[in-house]
Formats: structure tokens, C-alpha cells, sequence
């Protein structure tokens, strides 16, 4: 998906105490269904990067996009909205078939079918970014997962209020907590056209639901430049 606002906040993962030699930056918005494809390829590249890297330190920061700022707080009919967006019913259901086999491939089932509201994403992203402030990474992963799925699997309302407190819940993060946060915008806003976008250590950059292949390679070779320019100076 494309167009919107940039909205900030992160989340680094990795160990607070060691200085990363690599870090990669995720830019998504939880109604972009690429962007919940390209974190699971992305998950499966950091795999293999692990598996071939053991003594390399990877800090992985997740950055909300709001792609649809414009969407009224209460959504709006999702198949009114994607068929006035695409042109047409025929439009919308290539575009699903699509969308629902790049997600096959990254061995995700997704029902497109089962969305009845497109959401505002605001009140989610400002949830993400309040726990992100608990710096507990895999609460913080575990909810981004639980938002994706609750939007793409099962077709909840990522927009209501109540439903974003259940789901928050039901992965265990602490509601009495998140009063007391107050999120900020710590990321620059970057100049992207489109979600989902990756940034590997600030140097190399990536659009799109990219294969594991092509973002191990990125991987690479943003941790080998620094070590070849530092041998050329050497």
C-alpha cells in the first residue's frame, strides 16, 4: 500500500546493552496486508542471518506508517471503500486473489473476505507505540502479531476502543500501565511513498513485501560495508 503520514514511535529488539551491528528499521501500517507478509519474510530472513551470523548483534525497530489518516475514527465500509479505491468488484477480487496468494507463500492463510470495516489506525499505532515505551520487545511483538491477525485472519475492528483492549489483554500487556506512558515521536520521518519499507543500518533501503532471499542480502551486505570501508582506510 501506499500514500499517508508518516506516524512515529519505535521498538528496538535485541540486548539494550550491546551496540548493534546491524539495525533494521520496519516501516508498516496493520492495514497494509503486505505489511504483515513482509514481517513474516522478514522474520524468516533474520533466520537464516542468525543462523549464519551467530556473533553479530541485530536490533530490529518497528516504525507505524498511518496510511489513511483521512478514514473517520468509526471506519467505513470495507468493501464500499476498496471498490471506490480500485474501480471496481472485478478490481477488488484480483487484487484479494493476489494478496491472498503472496500470503500463502509466506505460509500465512488470510481472510480478506471477513473484513467488514476499514479502520482508522490511529488508536492502534498509539497503542503499539505506549507499549512500546514498557521495553519488553516480545510484548510488543506478540501484540503487533495479534493486530495483524485479528485484522487479516479473523476480520476484527482494529479501530474500536474496546476491541484494541481485549486483543492488548489477551497477549498480556499490562492495560493499568499504559496510562502512565506517553508516547513520543522519536523517529525522523523518512521520505517514503509506501509501506511496507526497510532501512538496514541507515544506508540500504527496501520497498515492498521482499522475498527472505533479498532481504538476507540486504542484511549483508549492510554489515559488510562498514567492514570494507574500514579495511580500505586500514
Amino acid at each position: 500500500m501506499t500514500d499517508g503520514d508518516v506516524g512515529h514511535g519505535d521498538v528496538s529488539h535485541g540486548d539494550a546493552g550491546i551496540t548493534p551491528d546491524l539495525t533494521i528499521e520496519s516501516h508498516f501500517d496493520l492495514v497494509c496486508p503486505w505489511c504483515f507478509i513482509g514481517k513474516r519474510q522478514l522474520a524468516l530472513a533474520l533466520d537464516w542471518f542468525a543462523r549464519d551470523n551467530p556473533g553479530v548483534a541485530v536490533a530490529l525497530v518497528w516504525v507505524p506508517v498511518q496510511l489513511l489518516p483521512d478514514v473517520p475514527a468509526h471506519g467505513l465500509p470495507f468493501a464500499e471503500f476498496y471498490e471506490r479505491r480500485l474501480g471496481s468488484a472485478e478490481a477488488v477480487r484480483q487484487r484479494r486473489q493476489q494478496v491472498a496468494l503472496a500470503a500463502r507463500s509466506a505460509g500465512l492463510e488470510l481472510d480478506l473476505t471477513a473484513i467488514r470495516r476499514m479502520p482508522n489506525t490511529a488508536r492502534a499505532h498509539e497503542l503499539l507505540r505506549r507499549v512500546a515505551l514498557l521495553r519488553t520487545p516480545e510484548l510488543y511483538e506478540a501484540l503487533l502479531e495479534r493486530l495483524f491477525a485479528a485484522y487479516f485472519q479473523h476480520g476484527e475492528d482494529i479501530g474500536d476502543a474496546a476491541t484494541l483492549r481485549l486483543l492488548a489483554a489477551k497477549v498480556g500487556v499490562p492495560w493499568e500501565r499504559l496510562a502512565d506512558m506517553v508516547a513520543v515521536d522519536t523517529v525522523p520521518a523518512p521520505a517514503i511513498t509506501g509501506v511496507p519499507y526497510f532501512v538496514f543500518n541507515r544506508q540500504l533501503s527496501l520497498s515492498g513485501a521482499q522475498d527472505p532471499a533479498t532481504l538476507l542480502a540486504a542484511m549483508r551486505q549492510a554489515v559488510q560495508a562498514p567492514r570494507a570501508a574500514a579495511a580500505a582506510h586500514g
